[in-house]
Formats: C-alpha cells, structure tokens, sequence
C-alpha cells in the first residue's frame, strides 16, 4: 500500500464517531454531547450485561 492511502484509511468504529460528531454540530450540540451519550450507551450496555447474567445465574439455581 502506499503511504497516503495508509493515511486516509480509517475504521468503522472511526467513521461512525466522525458521523455522530457531524451530526452533533449540525444540531447545534458539540464534542462534549457526542462524549456524553457514548458514555450512556456503554453504560446502557454494561446494565444489560449484568442483567443477562443475573437472569442466568437464577435460571441455573433453580434447575
């Protein structure tokens, strides 16, 4: 590959940020809000994790 393609390569997870920070500007809203509901979604998802084993856990103790 050459050297400027390397540069311009970027990965999806990249892209994505790069679309919800478009997104963000556009509503009038910045960095920080784009920061911040990346950090709800982790925390939505580790929520649910934890929920899922729980479920797990009480299936297994009653069988």
């Amino acid at each position: 590959m050459e050297n400027g393609m390397m540069k311009d390569w970027k990965t999806a997870k990249a892209i994505r940020r790069e679309r919800e920070r478009e997104r963000e500007r556009e509503r009038g809203g910045g960095e920080k809000e784009v920061k911040l509901e990346r950090k709800r979604e982790k925390e939505r998802k580790e929520r649910k994790k934890e929920r899922k084993k729980a479920r797990h856990k009480e299936r297994e103790r009653r069988s």
